[in-house]
């Protein structure tokens, strides 16, 4: 069915410029008069003319008719006329429109220049309609509408819109095609496409209020899917494609002629990656970035401030994120870092050691990984460039410095509290560590003697029986150090007086299940200290710390003298200690370091060595030390099992249940239809034909009246009743 919208009638007002005069027409009289001045133009235009004559009188015989009012009612007479009036009215009409010229020349002017076909009136064509009309009545032909209509329906201008939107829409099969055209097209057109894309897919998530038109629009989970994973695995190929880069090449990409055709674009699309990836808290998808970012790296330095944010977002997610994450995180900062050194190294270290210092302050079994990680990337990073380190690692050993000298002048509980913090440790054990890598950089082995001293001034602020954890992390930081660096360092005082200053003899007022872990502790409490594994804690550091110092230096020259002072304090705490399995502990230790003291005096015994002479004795403690030492062989026995040891307490796997304490079970009883019933099982399953040997014995020698007194104290068990059983953990129960 074909819809045909009726176009409005218009009423054209002209406006003359002088007022209109009057015109009296001579009209015919009429027997029914009609007021046409109280009429309004609607009333006007629908009334019947039929009975109006050529010449119409008003009864003054004057008549006011503006212009408008002629226009529509000579209008709408040609209508009527059309109908059936007859030829003599038409014609007398014509003659008054043609006395209009002598009446009013003005306003027949106006008609001429405004409306020429009211003055051009012919009848022919409205006769020749007329005879058709006739003739289709006479024929009762039924009409037939055309078939193209000029007026349009509201519902093809809905149906237009539809296909517009269509078109900007990504569908699946657009994205098939953008794949497809990426891999192959050499100009950028796809690339801008699939970069406005994400551009709009983008704004779907975003929460801002884009005002920005967008070429696409991106609707449905698969479609934002998709367009992301267009951009993630073929827009960098892409990019290097259209700029002739080879994989691993290390020319810039803004130095390629055609990089100023997608500068722009790639520009945005940077800056929407920058957004995604700090809305992002999806570790799987935060991985997926991050890798593209990797890639996309040498691209991202084109743009030094969008780069600045991307930095700062890296080294957040490097600080906060899951392990994975953490790795990829610092594997893009490095990667863009190193590629400009000049503008963004500075600010990334400045950045990355206040992130490691701010997640640095609580330690625990858990957080203990991070930080470890996030101090080895760091002192990577450090690394990059000597220069630049020098200046950063000057001036933080320096505000360490400065907080030591407060605590020690000063000696207030603020003051001590701001040396005798996690936050504190760990920045010592960074430095150490970025000194024991870098010590073969002239500018940087001037550090050493200054870090050297604020850890010795950390040993001696507050040398109390609390602070021994402190004392231990300290020295082991020292002891790293002095191995890597090859610097002598007098250590053995600082673990030595442990042994001494404590009273090993006195006997503990509780008793812990698990031994105590001075990983993750810089600080003992009260309770704690008053628990046997306190002592037992600290005579595991003291072993493992001498163990370990004396290894290190066991090929050397001056190993005996070196070894005395230490095997002579160890006697005195032998003498004085009572515990057994303490003593027996450290004699074992005694024992290895006189046995490599006098392996070291017989070997130094057949050479003959200039002490002046540091090349000769260095060759000669190469040789022993390839040779090997019996407290070397030791050591590296030991710390295999020990090293074991502290990666479970690491893992968190030696769980209360290896330590073999007892639990409450429930099992069902079964009811006996013979013999006894048994309320409490032996312990062990395997010994169950032992513990029925016993009871045959007992039954043998009390008779009957065993037996008897058995039943009548365990009285009558229910059907499905359960008891409590004690029993020991087994493997099987897991």
């Amino acid at each position: 069915m074909v819809k045909i919208k009726k176009k409005p009638l218009q009423i054209k007002k002209k406006m003359s410029p002088k007022p209109l005069k009057k015109i009296k027409p001579k009209l015919k009289k009429s027997q029914n008069k009609t007021d046409f001045t109280s009429m309004s133009v609607d009333t006007f235009l629908n009334h019947n003319f039929e009975d109006v004559d050529s010449d119409i009188s008003s009864e003054d015989g004057e008549e006011t008719i503006t212009a408008d009012v002629v226009e529509d009612s000579n209008s709408h007479n040609e209508e009527n006329l059309s109908d059936g009036d007859s030829g003599d009215e038409i014609e007398n009409h014509k003659h008054a429109l043609s006395k209009l010229k002598d009446t009013d020349p003005e306003f027949y002017n106006f008609l001429q220049e405004n409306d020429k076909k009211l003055l051009e009136f012919n009848v022919s064509d409205d006769e020749i309609e007329e005879g058709d009309d006739d003739d289709e009545e006479t024929n009762n032909a039924p009409h037939k509408l055309p078939q193209e209509l000029e007026v349009a329906s509201d519902e093809s201008d809905f149906e237009d819109e539809e296909k517009v939107k269509d078109k900007g829409t990504v569908t699946l099969k657009m994205l098939r095609n953008w794949e497809s055209a990426i891999q192959k097209d050499t100009s950028n057109k796809s690339i801008t496409a699939v970069i406005q894309a994400f551009h709009a897919a983008l704004l779907t998530v975003s929460s801002e209020d884009e005002q920005e038109p967008c070429q696409y629009k991106v609707e449905g989970a698969a479609a934002f899917n998709g367009v992301i994973q267009l951009c993630v695995i073929h827009l960098g190929p892409a990019l290097q494609r259209f700029l002739g880069l080879a994989d691993g090449s290390k020319q810039p990409p803004h130095k390629c002629k055609k990089f100023v055709k997608i500068k722009g674009i790639l520009k945005d699309y940077f800056m929407d990656l920058s957004k995604l990836l700090s809305g992002v808290t999806s570790t799987n998808i935060q991985t997926v970035l991050l890798k593209h970012l990797h890639f996309m790296s040498p691209f991202v330095v084109s743009y030094p401030n969008i780069t600045k944010s991307i930095l700062k977002r890296l080294i957040s997610i490097w600080g906060t994120a899951d392990e994975g994450v953490r790795v990829l995180a610092f594997l893009c900062i490095l990667r863009i870092t190193n590629g400009q050194k000049a503008k963004f190294l500075d600010t990334v270290l400045k950045a990355m050691y206040m992130t490691y210092v701010k997640n640095s302050k609580f330690v625990s079994v858990g957080s203990l990984a991070a930080i470890n990680f996030m101090r080895r990337s760091l002192v990577e990073m450090f690394a990059l460039d000597a220069t630049v380190a020098y200046q950063h690692v000057f001036l933080y050993i320096r505000q360490l410095a400065i907080h030591l000298r407060n605590a020690i002048t000063v000696n207030k509980k603020e003051n001590v509290q701001a040396v005798y913090n996690w936050q504190y440790i760990n920045s010592l054990k960074l430095w150490g560590n970025f000194l024991s890598a870098t010590c073969h950089k002239p500018q940087l082995h001037q550090l050493v003697y200054p870090f050297v001293q604020v850890c010795l001034g950390v040993l001696k602020l507050v040398p109390t029986t609390q602070y021994y954890p402190l004392r231990f992390h300290v020295v082991q930081i020292l002891m790293d150090l002095s191995r890597d660096t090859s610097v002598f360092i007098p250590i053995l005082p600082f673990i030595l007086e442990v042994l001494t200053s404590y009273d090993f003899n006195k006997k503990h007022q509780k008793v812990s299940m698990k031994p105590l872990q001075f990983m993750c502790l810089l600080r003992a409490s009260k309770s704690q200290m008053m628990e046997n594994g306190f002592k037992d804690a600290i005579i595991e550091a003291v072993y493992g710390l001498l163990l370990e110092y004396l290894a290190s230096y066991s090929h050397s020259i001056s190993y005996p003298d070196l070894s005395l002072l230490c095997v002579i304090q160890i006697k005195q705490f032998l003498k004085k200690c009572n515990n057994a399995n303490y003593n027996r502990k450290i004699k074992q230790l005694m024992e290895k370091i006189e046995q490599n003291s006098q392996f070291i005096e017989t070997e130094r015994s057949k050479v003959t060595l200039n002490i002046t002479d540091f090349k000769q004795i260095e060759g000669w403690e190469s040789q022993i030390k390839a040779k090997g030492t019996p407290l070397g062989t030791f050591f590296e026995n030991w710390n295999k099992l020990h090293s074991v040891k502290k990666h479970k307490q690491l893992t968190q796997n030696d769980e209360l249940g290896n330590y073999k304490l007892p639990k409450i079970k429930k099992k069902p009883t079964k009811v006996r239809s013979e013999g006894p019933v048994e309320l409490f099982p032996s312990d062990s399953e395997d010994s169950d034909a032992s513990s029925q040997e016993k009871k045959r014995k007992r039954g043998k020698r009390g008779g009957k009246n065993a037996n008897k007194k058995m039943r009548d104290e365990s009285g009558p068990v229910e059907d499905g009743g359960e008891k409590d059983i004690v029993e020991d953990i087994k493997m099987s129960d897991w």
